[in-house]
């Protein structure tokens, strides 16, 4: 299989395994909604995603791991591969051991800030607890997904990634037949499917590459990038962790002034939404980022922002196709999903906000790879993600003067497309990045097909009355955007790459001799 041929079976595998998830996420939350209530999954959402701010760093070190283990297998030098996942496993191991250290320490402060019915407090810090597991096992799964990435090895991640949803299904469907606490239950489910995903990862990986390991190997040991390792984990932390911080410092700031888990849940229920649909986007960014590393790694810096070009062009359209007729049918989506007359309030405003700034985000989403491929990452950090956690100064500043809980999310919004217009500029200056050529090869190509979702959405919205309405809007949606984005959306090379894919696909059916 050569690279192209990869790089389309490894987003074909990541795309059909969003679609899954997705469909299972969505039907578990209803589930678990129902099942803990409210205010007890208000309580999961808030004390679990207090960790989770924390658990920011998985991604940052999976995106380490991975660059590096690109860039040295771009170079062909294997032994530098098997001392990278060798020192990146060791700093896994130990900044888990350290944050657990952390979380422990500090848990008596940050559970006399929240509000929390006193009656569940008890039932509240044994979530706290089982959630840090869950934050360990996904740290120290971290480097094993970095290496699949960096193997290209997308497909067996997918795979594991549908168990994942599968199990937690099932699980849930379990929750509804016993008869105990639920909320602590279901806390300790969700530890054991962190559990199995680590398994599923180490063991296989440990099977197929030589580099792989259990144990970090002494003789690996290396000071030098055991300091390149940090340095760029530490960054990247530093921007994961500014996205985390902005995301549950908005549930706390919720919390705090409106006095109740009830906001909670329709925030968390838009938080997972927009994570549930950010997937397909990231199906893109994964399957693409070694191959924009490998370009860095060769010398070809044309080459490799022209990759990333790609990236952000496809992760829009994606993204878009599913996200914009979301947004126009939110209403009767919740009612659907979470039941009639169950959707909390605000539930509505606050899944629309989150997937526009989503699709926001994408336009300038495949320069984060080049920058990572580039390697500097400090100043992107400090500037880009600075102006992203500046939103809870500003969602503050709304809350204290008594704004509209709307008027947090349309600052949510404003700085997330700031934040993708200076991602461009700093790429020019960095990364002789040009600004024509870029808007040529993504905003000009995106303009028709998203007309053509919002013109879809809005006619069908207004001019059409059925029970499940939103799924013949999504699928009408779909399929003219498919359209838009082939005559409109793709450029001359795309079209011949896909023409060639059809005509061997005819071939290998028979269709054509």
């Amino acid at each position: 299989m050569n690279s192209r041929e990869r790089v389309v079976a490894n987003t074909v595998a990541q795309y059909l395994r969003t679609i899954i998830n997705v469909c299972i996420s969505l039907y578990s939350t209803r589930l678990v909604l129902d099942v803990l209530g409210q205010s007890d999954y208000g309580v999961y959402m808030l004390v679990g995603g207090v960790v989770s701010m924390v658990g920011f760093m998985t991604n940052a070190l999976v995106v380490t791991t991975q660059r590096h283990l690109s860039f040295a297998h771009g170079h062909g030098r294997m032994n530098e591969v098997r001392t990278i996942f060798s020192n990146s496993l060791f700093i896994h191991f130990s900044i888990g051991i350290i944050l657990l250290l952390i979380l422990t320490l500090i848990h008596p402060f940050l559970f006399n800030y929240l509000h929390i019915d006193p009656a569940r407090l008890d039932v509240t810090r044994n979530v706290y607890f089982i959630t840090l597991l869950v934050l360990f096992f996904s740290l120290i799964a971290s480097p094993y997904r970095g290496l699949f990435i960096a193997r290209e090895n997308i497909v067996y991640i997918s795979i594991v990634d549908v168990a994942d949803g599968v199990v937690k299904l099932l699980l849930v469907l379990l929750l509804l037949h016993i008869d105990a606490d639920k909320l602590y239950v279901y806390s300790w489910m969700m530890a054991s499917v962190a559990i199995f995903n680590f398994v599923a990862l180490a063991v296989y990986s440990l099977y197929k590459y030589e580099e792989s390991c259990l144990i970090p190997r002494r003789s690996d040991y290396d000071k030098s990038i055991l300091r390149r390792l940090l340095n760029f984990a530490l960054w990247t932390s530093y921007g994961t962790g500014c996205i985390m911080v902005r995301t549950q410092g908005i549930a706390v700031l919720l919390n705090r002034f409106l006095c109740t888990t009830i906001i909670n849940t329709a925030y968390g229920i838009a938080m997972q939404m927009s994570g549930s649909v950010n997937f397909l986007a990231q199906s893109i960014l994964n399957a693409m980022s070694p191959r924009v590393v490998k370009a860095e790694s060769a010398g070809n810096r044309l080459h490799m922002l022209h990759l990333a070009a790609l990236t952000s062009k496809y992760c829009f359209l994606l993204l878009s196709m599913v996200a914009i007729p979301l947004v126009f049918e939110m209403p009767q989506i919740l009612s659907c999903w979470l039941g009639e007359g169950k959707v909390p309030e605000y539930a509505v405003m606050f899944c629309r906000a989150v997937l526009i700034a989503a699709v926001c985000d994408q336009l300038t989403s495949g320069l984060v790879l080049a920058n990572q491929a580039i390697g500097r990452i400090r100043n992107y950090s400090l500037l880009v993600n600075t102006i992203k956690v500046s939103t809870l100064f500003f969602v503050w500043l709304c809350l204290y003067n008594g704004l509209p809980v709307v008027s947090t999310m349309v600052v949510y919004i404003l700085i997330e497309l700031v934040c993708a217009m200076v991602r461009m500029f700093y790429l020019r200056s960095t990364a002789t990045l040009s600004l024509s050529v870029y808007s040529k090869e993504v905003f000009c190509h995106v303009i028709v097909p998203i007309l053509v979702l919002i013109l879809v959405g809005l006619l069908m919205v207004n001019y059409v009355n059925l029970s499940y309405r939103f799924l013949l809007t999504i699928f009408i949606a779909v399929l003219a955007d498919i359209l838009a984005i082939l005559c409109f959306g793709m450029g001359q090379e795309e079209r011949r790459m896909i023409g060639s894919y059809w005509d061997k696909m005819k071939k290998k059916a028979g269709w054509v001799r």
